[in-house]
């Protein structure tokens, strides 16, 4: 399955303009509020240069790109937690995806309505964040209800986690999202099963208009100000742009981008600044049918890649036949590369890295 990112905003801050940028899906984008109630989704190839090259030197009959999965989530209002506007529908939407795009608008426009009345993107990401920080506290307080009696009868399990979610509580009571609670490895896997809203990871993309992708304004500046005090750098893009280059051939596209000063596609931004959000890399795997590649989060061990693939490559795991990119290029393919001793065998400690071109061997 696809990593999932839900795009997240206010009504009418660009956020189906964005999707259809993203998966050209052609997706409603009429003006007004909650224009998309049920979430449009679309699925995109991760662009890798790298595929092409080792196809150059492989020749299989295909190649299979990662993907990528965009969900374009209908906009939420204040007071979201309470069942305002589509409040539920969009809350339950964003405990399916992996990480959130929020997406806030920069731009003036007065053709187009804005639902707080006024262009303020520091407001508008307080809104938002504020209500699925709400919302989390009213999951975990339902949560400590729940383990609480479990814990008194002095349940081991139970007490950790009662008390793993009282420290969530007041981390949420301070009005700071889940993810930035420190937490152990332990806890981590009990924070997971909570499925909180504030656990998922947030790229804040700046809806700006061309003006200013070209310089930065005091709207754009107390924007990036504002998330700099969160560890956080908002990518600027004008989504109107980028949809209006989907109606141009490839050739176009490069021409009009470069007039513009733009060295990479919206897509491209979103899945690099995506990719290092979530700490994820790709490996590769090849035979004469198909050469392919795969995500993973950075750190995975070689039997948990090779359960990315089937799940028996995982329970069967023997060891893993390791050439980096780099080497397989450079020296003409794998079996050069193995000829110069630059091919290695790895066990079921090996952490993965990125670019790894890997042959899993397994008990059937």
């Amino acid at each position: 399955m696809a990593l999932q990112c839900g795009i997240v905003g206010l009504p009418n801050v660009g956020k189906s303009t964005l999707f259809n940028a993203l998966t050209n899906a052609h997706a409603d984008v009429s003006n007004y509020p909650f224009c998309t109630i049920d979430p449009n989704v679309g699925v995109v190839h991760v662009p890798d240069t790298r595929l092409s090259q080792i196809f150059e030197l492989i020749k299989t009959d295909k190649i299979i790109p990662t993907t990528l999965g965009f969900i374009d989530i209908a906009g939420l209002v204040k007071d979201a937690h309470k069942g305002e506007g589509l409040g539920n529908q969009f809350l339950s939407h964003i405990r399916e995806v992996d990480a959130l795009l929020h997406i806030v608008r920069c731009f003036k426009d007065d053709n187009i309505a804005h639902s707080s009345g006024s262009i303020d993107p520091v407001r508008d990401i307080d809104i938002v964040s504020t209500e699925l920080i709400l919302a989390d506290l009213q999951t975990i307080e339902k949560v400590i209800a729940r383990i609480a009696r479990l814990a008194k009868t002095g349940d081991k399990h139970a007490l950790e986690e009662h008390k793993c979610a009282d420290k969530i509580l007041h981390h949420l009571e301070e009005n700071k999202p889940a993810y930035t609670l420190p937490t152990s490895k332990e806890e981590d896997k009990t924070v997971k099963q909570f499925n909180l809203l504030t656990s998922k990871r947030v790229l804040y993309v700046a809806n700006v208009s061309e003006e200013q992708l070209a310089s930065d304004d005091d709207i754009v500046t107390s924007l990036k100000t504002y998330l700099a005090t969160q560890n956080a750098m908002p990518v600027k893009m004008c989504t109107k742009i980028e949809a209006e280059l989907l109606e141009l051939s490839p050739e176009e596209q490069c021409q009009y981008r470069e007039e513009l000063g733009l060295s990479s596609s919206g897509l491209d931004i979103i899945i690099k600044e995506s990719y290092d959000l979530l700490h994820l890399i790709s490996f590769f795997t090849h035979n004469e049918k198909e050469l392919r590649s795969w995500t993973i989060l950075n750190g995975t061990k070689a039997p948990q890649a090779a359960g990315k693939i089937h799940t028996d490559f995982e329970r069967g795991f023997i060891r893993a036949e390791v050439t980096r990119f780099e080497d397989f290029i450079s020296c003409g393919g794998e079996q050069n590369a193995k000829a110069k001793g630059l091919g290695r065998i790895e066990g079921k400690e090996y952490c993965v890295t990125d670019g790894d071109i890997i042959l899993f061997r397994f008990n059937r």
